[in-house]
């Protein structure tokens, strides 16, 4: 900042407050009831700061390189030691920010650089190549809005859990790349390859099976994240995205695919992401069954007495969410909730349920139906298609919150072991 414009900045007056700062607290204190009926329910949590010194007094700052925050916003993931989980409950749209976005790693983040990246394409091809970062843009490229889920995104245990400690390892990004089918084109995949192997280059060495017909119908290999360059925990410069399939199968920093006529069996999908059901062992389900829950009200916010917009999202990897039901008497009885326009295939749906609430002690519950005609079901319902020893993966059981009298709202844990 030039000098010429410190000189221009009012000073701090400390500890007076001026005629106008009264009047301009006295407008806001008159219109905000007015203007939102709804304001006192909105889930924000503010982090305490210094009261700011009133705005028409001092000269902002002035354009940046990089955008940031409002210091009153402070949305953080919530890490441990191999994942961190997305604040699902305080976004206001389905579209997770870039920074946000769960982390899930087996080794964690390599560093590549773009220059030298490359991918190998080979097995059963007629022309076995590699293509760098810049042959891959090349190609016409898509642009496509879909979630990704970590097969293992179930929590439970305690009421003070919030939405993200429950379910924070689903995220929903804007993703651009080139089509797949557009490379098995480029090498001549052999027809008879019904198999495909994609394998990371981070320190795991992250290896996974995938029919190849999911290659040929939706599967990408993608570059960008919500318009700009994706992001070094999310497979920063390219890595594999299959719409609707669980998270370990869209491998980051993807280096190598090999075309087959037969399924691999790595380490990752013999001694990890399979489960049992009943008296058998599951393997290679690959899709993400369909599920919601409810992010407001939810654990740590109170509410009023009154009328509530009860909000969530809702997904399914088997295509659209065509009805989400809200119960606010501890599943009694179902309303249907609206959907939040557009209902996108394989993607998060916002959904709203307006309700007044008369200040009894109940539970609030929403559960998910998508195109198949798959209903979300309930814990006591995955025990009996799974048996008691249900493992951790693919858990979608519909989410309860309890309201109290005082309005305090809490996770409601079920035992499912």
């Amino acid at each position: 900042m030039e000098e010429s414009e410190k000189e221009q900045q009012p000073k701090d007056t400390g500890h007076k407050i001026s005629r106008r700062a009264l009047l301009g607290g006295a407008m806001a204190a008159a219109i905000i009831p007015v203007s939102s009926s709804f304001a006192k329910y909105v889930p924000t949590v503010v982090p305490k700061l210094p009261v700011p010194i009133d705005p028409t007094k001092r000269i902002g700052p002035g354009p940046s390189k990089l955008g940031k925050r409002s210091p009153f916003e402070n949305p953080v993931r919530k890490p441990s030691d191999i994942s961190s989980r997305s604040p699902l409950q305080d976004f206001y749209s389905t579209i997770t920010p870039a920074d946000l976005h769960f982390e899930r790693h087996h080794a964690g983040i390599p560093d590549i650089d773009p220059a030298t990246y490359e991918l190998l394409i080979h097995g059963m091809v007629e022309r076995p190549m590699k293509f760098t970062l810049a042959e891959l843009k090349r190609f016409p490229a898509v642009t496509r809005t879909c979630f990704i889920e970590c097969a293992g995104n179930f929590r439970t245990g305690s009421e003070q859990m919030t939405p993200q400690d429950i379910l924070g390892l689903t995220s929903q990004s804007e993703w651009t790349g080139v089509m797949l089918s557009t490379i098995f084109k480029e090498v001549g995949v052999n027809p008879k390859a019904t198999w495909f192997l994609a394998e990371g280059g981070d320190a795991s060495v992250m290896t996974r099976s995938i029919p190849a017909h999911k290659g040929w119908e939706d599967a990408m290999i993608v570059y960008g994240q919500n318009g700009e360059a994706i992001r070094p925990a999310q497979g920063y410069p390219a890595r594999l995205l299959l719409p609707g399939y669980e998270g370990n199968m869209n491998v980051k920093w993807l280096r190598r695919l090999e075309l087959s006529d037969q399924p691999y069996w790595t380490r990752e999908e013999t001694s990890k992401y399979t489960y049992p059901v009943h008296n058998k062992i599951r393997m290679f389900s690959f899709e993400m069954d369909a599920r919601s829950i409810i992010t407001y009200p939810s654990y740590p916010q109170k509410v009023d007495k009154g009328w509530i917009e009860i909000r969530g999202i809702a997904w399914t990897g088997r295509g659209k969410i065509t009805k989400v039901e809200v119960s606010t008497d501890a599943g009694k009885s179902w309303s249907e909730a609206r959907l939040q326009g557009p209902v996108l295939d394989k993607a998060h749906t916002y959904f709203r349920h307006l309700w007044q609430w008369n200040g009894d002690e109940t539970e609030i519950l929403s559960r998910a139906i998508d195109e198949t005609g798959y209903i979300q079901p309930t814990i006591k319902q995955l025990i009996e298609a799974r048996g008691t020893d249900i493992g951790g993966y693919h858990m979608n059981p519909v989410t309860a919150w309890r309201i109290k009298p005082d309005g305090v709202v809490l996770f409601k844990p079920e035992s499912y072991r």
